[in-house]
């Protein structure tokens, strides 16, 4: 990997081990380091790397001393290994997160006003405790697309994984388009074309590979088998048995209805009055004066009540 520096740059412990990481590493790309941006340079950043799929920006934090454990890194406040507070080399107010993304900040508007369009542009937290000394992250994702990574020259594996995969992205980014780049965010050091295209930058933007016409007929989806007779007299079979069943459905609920409509439900007399049956009609019986067996009979003066 390309490192470029300002020459008589101020570099710190951490930043110098750092710059020594990545000038062990056989991956192509071109780390500029110390840069200056923002508001009249008001910014530094410590590094923007460019590989050929995309950006990153790198905040280096090294230690004052020792220390061993785990860090924890809160959602909001200073970070702490082992419970204790993290002894960071530079003096941070608040939570180191916000320093990384104002940065991110910074190159993307850089380059954006010098009309170049950066894409997504990740960044990561370095930090570079002392040879010998094991510090572990509780978690190796800060938000998205920031990523923490604990590196030094003799455990280095986690930072060249990191970027060598930290963009998914096609190789846009050609040797003219990092000079470009460069300019922009001016890097008083910076790499010649011939530099990058020895380093493994592309001239010209590769084509997106097309598929050869074995890879088609290897993807093509083939087109389903025709059921054999088995299959089709199976599936006759299960056809006929629900068809029956239908058919017997049908009739039992036609019989039913049938036999409702022949006999239908009579109705239970409810009624319990009771009435009393009417007196025979009256027929005046005339008497003669010494008629034998004669009774008259008199009209009855009221109505029976009905019960």
């Amino acid at each position: 990997m390309l490192v470029k520096s300002k020459t008589g740059a101020n570099l710190s412990g951490a930043e110098q081990e750092f710059v020594e990481c990545l000038r062990s590493y056989p991956t192509t790309g071109v780390a500029l380091v110390g840069l200056e941006v923002g508001e009249n340079g008001s910014r530094r950043v410590d590094a923007v790397i460019l590989t050929p799929r995309g950006i990153t920006v790198i905040d280096v934090k090294g230690f004052r001393r020792r220390q061993s454990g785990i860090l924890n890194i809160p959602g909001d406040g200073p970070w702490t290994i082992s419970a204790e507070p993290a002894d960071l080399d530079e003096e941070i107010p608040g939570n180191p997160v916000d320093q990384l993304e104002h940065s991110v900040h910074a190159v993307k508007t850089r380059l954006e006003r010098a009309l170049i369009d950066p894409g997504h542009i990740c960044g990561s937290a370095v930090l570079m405790p002392f040879r010998g000394v094991a510090v572990r992250p509780a978690r190796t994702n800060l938000r998205p697309g920031m990523d923490i990574i604990v590196a030094n020259v003799r455990d280095a594996t986690e930072l060249r994984i990191y970027l060598e995969g930290f963009s998914a992205g096609p190789r846009s980014w050609t040797a003219d388009r990092v000079v470009t780049t460069c300019d922009a965010l001016g890097a008083t050091e910076k790499p010649s074309r011939a530099e990058l295209l020895a380093d493994g930058f592309d001239e010209v933007q590769p084509k997106a590979p097309s598929l050869s016409a074995r890879e088609m007929r290897q993807h093509v989806i083939p087109a389903p088998l025709p059921p054999s007779r088995r299959q089709t007299a199976a599936g006759w079979a299960v056809f006929a048995a629900a068809l029956v069943g239908m058919v017997v459905v049908l009739i039992v609920i036609t019989s039913s209805l049938a036999h409702d409509s022949a006999h239908p439900a009579r109705e239970p007399d409810t009624s319990t009055t009771s009435v009393t049956p009417s007196p025979p009609p009256y027929h005046p019986i005339e008497c003669w004066p010494l008629q034998q067996n004669c009774v008259r009979h008199e009209a009855p003066t009221s109505i029976p009540e009905v019960k």
